[in-house]
């Protein structure tokens, strides 16, 4: 899709997401009528990751930090989905906390995002591998367990784990107590 003059001047010639100058071409926001309104300026490595969000790279996506705040709600729109994608890596979720949008401009955000997209949580481990309920782990940090009295030690290991609703946390056994583990001190065994 060609970019036309409007777009051009409101994106100042830059990618409305990263701001990069090279490689710019519209990107309709679905959906969208394929107004100006409900398009954006992006650069060829945005457009690449949104269409394939399997290609992820989650520090270019850093850049969500400035253009949420952009006044453009096709912008907000897209930086929203983004940062929902990308909201298991954790800083994505804290920028999703303090987004604003208008309730028009958040109902067309969450008009993108498939309902069982937002059913699944992936838990990784401080490797960042994927862990699944029943997995066992080894712990790479001594933990204080708090109301238990006691450390649980490097290089523990914890079997049979279960996942939470939060993906930044998992629980497990550690010397014959259920607890709570963030998952960033856990490597998969």
């Amino acid at each position: 899709m060609p970019i036309s003059q409007a777009l051009q001047e409101r994106s100042q010639h830059k990618c409305e997401l990263c701001g990069s100058e090279e490689a710019l071409s519209a990107y309709e926001v679905p959906p969208s009528d394929g107004s100006d309104e409900q398009s954006i300026v992006v650069c060829s490595t945005c457009k690449s990751q949104i269409e394939a969000p399997e290609t992820m790279d989650t520090n270019h996506w850093r850049c969500l930090n400035d253009s949420m705040w952009s006044q453009v709600p096709a912008v907000q729109v897209m930086a929203y989905r983004l940062l929902h994608a990308l909201r298991a890596e954790g800083w994505p979720q804290d920028l999703l906390d303090m987004m604003y949008m208008e309730d028009d401009t958040k109902q067309w955000a969450e008009a993108g995002i498939s309902d069982e997209d937002e059913d699944t949580i992936v838990h990784k481990d401080s490797n960042g591998t994927i862990l699944n309920e029943g997995d066992d782990v080894t712990l790479i940090k001594d933990l204080d367990v708090k109301g238990a009295g006691f450390t649980a030690k490097r290089g523990t290991l914890v079997k049979n784990i279960h996942l939470t609703d939060n993906p930044l946390h998992i629980e497990g056994k550690v010397n014959g107590t259920q607890i709570v583990l963030v998952a960033a001190f856990l490597k998969k065994a």
